[in-house]
């Protein structure tokens, strides 16, 4: 229910300003909420310390997947096809990422 909202709050701000719009759905809310209801759930400092650093991890193959879609759509591909690629990619780099960090010790 929270998130139909908060989805739903933000589509109706970025009618009016993308750019805000766009700075509310970029704050980390899901990742600020699994850190609290893990830490409500476990109180174990590494648990949500492990966490919050995957999510980092994680969070950096994302990038491009913002940068990706604008550039599709502004050169004339449709909605979906941009978003699918985006998600493609992001799934791509998210594969690459994870190999790559483990060559460097990073468990995620």
């Amino acid at each position: 229910m929270l998130s139909g909202l908060l989805v739903a709050t933000i589509a109706l701000i970025a009618r009016k300003s993308p750019g805000l719009g766009g700075l509310i759905a970029s704050i980390p809310l899901v990742s600020t909420l699994g850190m609290i209801w893990l830490w409500r759930d476990t109180g174990d400092p590494k648990l949500v310390a492990d966490y919050v650093y995957s999510a980092f991890w994680y969070f950096l193959p994302s990038i491009p997947m913002f940068l990706l879609i604008p550039w599709m759509l502004r050169s004339g591909h449709g909605f979906w096809p941009a978003l699918s690629a985006g998600i493609a990619l992001t799934f791509i780099l998210y594969l690459l990422t994870i190999g790559i960090a483990a060559r460097f010790g990073v468990r995620l």
